[in-house]
Parts: C-alpha cells; structure tokens; sequence
C-alpha cells in the first residue's frame, strides 16, 4: 500500500509543478489553489508512505515520477520542445524509478 501511495503522491508532485506554472507567479487563483492542494496532498502522500519505505529509494521514486510526469505533461500542454535527448532523458528517469523499486524489493510492500 505505501507503494501505491508513493506514487499517487509522486503524481500530485507533478500536478502542483504544473499549476505553479500556471498560477503565473500566484497571479492566478485557481492554479495557485490548486498548488497548495495538490502540494499538501503530495507531501501528505510521501510523509505516509516514509513510515515504511527507506528513505533514500522513496524520495528517488517520488522525484523521479514527479519529474518525469511534469516534463511529458508540460510538452504536451505547455507546447515545451521535444527533442530526441529529452525523451531518452526522460526513458532514463523511469529506469531508475524502476531501478530503485526493484532495489528495495518495493513489490512486496
């Protein structure tokens, strides 16, 4: 279950990313509402889930999907630029996020 719920939370991670973009700077209020919530909601999920996942390979895999997911979402969205580098880049974070679950033997949790 914290495995399920470390990566919800990595989720969220790239949702409040992604609606600080769009907050423009807090300029905006309904992005800017939605960063707090989906912050707090994010960082509620990782705290949970460190109760019993190491420390070390769940922050990786938190980070890591919160970077991946905001890095294709904001291409798509954002029209940000693709470029073959980037999405090996990006092939190279899920690899470790995979590699780290692995490490620790995360299925089992």
């Amino acid at each position: 279950m914290a495995w399920i719920v470390l990566i919800l939370s990595g989720m969220l991670e790239a949702g409040w990313a992604l609606s600080l973009k769009a907050s423009d700077g807090f300029t905006r209020l309904w992005p800017s509402v939605a960063f707090v919530v989906l912050l707090v909601g994010s960082m509620g999920g990782l705290s949970w889930a460190l109760k019993s996942l190491p420390v070390g390979v769940a922050y990786g895999v938190w980070v890591g999907i919160g970077a991946a997911l905001t890095a294709v979402v904001a291409i798509v969205v954002f029209d940000e630029p693709v470029s073959v580098l980037k999405v090996v880049s990006l092939v190279l974070i899920v690899a470790g996020v995979v590699g780290l679950n692995l490490s620790s033997g995360g299925a089992h949790e």
